[in-house]
């Protein structure tokens, strides 16, 4: 499920306990929104060898992801300049005033390569990133008008 089908639980209010949360919210997102994303996108007439072949190439893909993000590949240079990726994963108030209550450089953080394994696992840490889905809106969907 998307992560806008969840509902975000409370940060942490103690600082190396939000740094640690934030991080856990970036492996959130990219699990949910890219690599469950692929999974459910395998073609169901796979089975055994073949599915399991696209699932560890996925797999290997988030982790090559979680590479570039903590500066372990992904750069290139010259003699003269360097060019990598930079993510940061921030908390912001919602409204009219947006405000960054918090953020994390994910290069500087405690490295999301570390916490690819535990998040294949569905841990991501001791406080709670998502509280539950949200609740599905009971509107039905528009009827197809009939082209005649």
């Amino acid at each position: 499920m998307a992560t806008h089908e969840h509902e975000l639980a409370d940060a942490p209010t103690q600082p190396r306990a939000r740094e640690l949360w934030l991080q856990h919210a970036a492996g959130f997102i990219v699990f949910e929104d890219v690599r469950r994303y692929a999974m459910e996108r395998i073609d169901p007439k796979l089975t055994g060898k073949a599915r399991a072949a696209v699932q560890k190439g996925i797999d290997d893909a988030v982790y090559g992801l979680m590479m570039v993000i903590d500066g372990v590949s992904g750069g290139l240079s010259n003699a003269k300049h360097k060019v990598n990726l930079n993510l940061t994963v921030r908390l912001e108030t919602r409204g009219e005033v947006k405000r960054i209550e918090s953020e994390v450089d994910l290069f500087q953080g405690d490295g999301m390569c570390m916490g690819y394994h535990g998040w294949l696992e569905g841990d991501f840490g001791s406080d709670p990133v998502v509280l539950s889905a949200k609740p599905m809106s009971k509107k039905k969907a528009p009827k197809k008008k009939n082209n005649k």
